[in-house]
């Protein structure tokens, strides 16, 4: 009897380990693939932001436009207001307390002029973020001005997953 288990449970997992696996992607009901959530690590920071440092550098090479630096300053600000951001729950230029671009990069200590501010809302990662600021002329103005020295890059991930982005500009 031990035997003939140890016969069938033998077969059963020959037979699992044979089975077809799904190849691709999850799809939901609408026949899309289901998103994924990008989770960001307590000590992600600094790959994430070289990362999208390294890609903006990139695209701006491409345009014929100087290199961007990482500004302390700048992320400072990106980061307050993205947390801002999630706070508020909506993604928009103004701080909960009223604070423009200007205000926040200012607050930060700065020294240059702020020269734009690109927002996202999304579960997508910097790099899927940094795709759709391209496409969009807005938004690739500010990555590409070519008056654009320094860059600073902020996020704040919700426990839901949702990333609120955050990049400035200035020179």
């Amino acid at each position: 009897m031990l035997r003939l288990s140890l016969i069938i449970l033998t077969a059963s997992l020959a037979l699992v380990a044979c089975a077809p696996t799904p190849s691709g992607p999850t799809l939901g009901t609408d026949g899309k693939p289901l998103p994924k959530v990008y989770r960001i690590g307590r000590t992600d920071t600094a790959r994430i932001q070289y990362r999208l440092l390294d890609a903006t550098n990139a695209l701006r090479m491409a345009a014929n436009a100087p290199q961007l630096r990482l500004n302390a300053e700048l992320t400072a600000a990106a980061m307050t207001h993205s947390r801002d951001m999630s706070v508020q729950n909506r993604p928009w230029h103004f701080g909960s307390d009223g604070s423009s671009p200007l205000d926040r990069v200012r607050r930060a200590g700065y020294p240059g002029m702020m020269l734009g501010e690109n927002i996202s809302e999304t579960f997508e990662t910097e790099l899927e973020t940094l795709a759709a600021w391209i496409e969009q002329p807005e938004t690739r103005a500010v990555l590409l001005d070519p008056a654009a020295t320094d860059l600073g890059i902020g996020y704040f991930q919700t426990a839901n997953g949702k990333i609120w982005w955050t990049v400035v500009t200035g020179g």
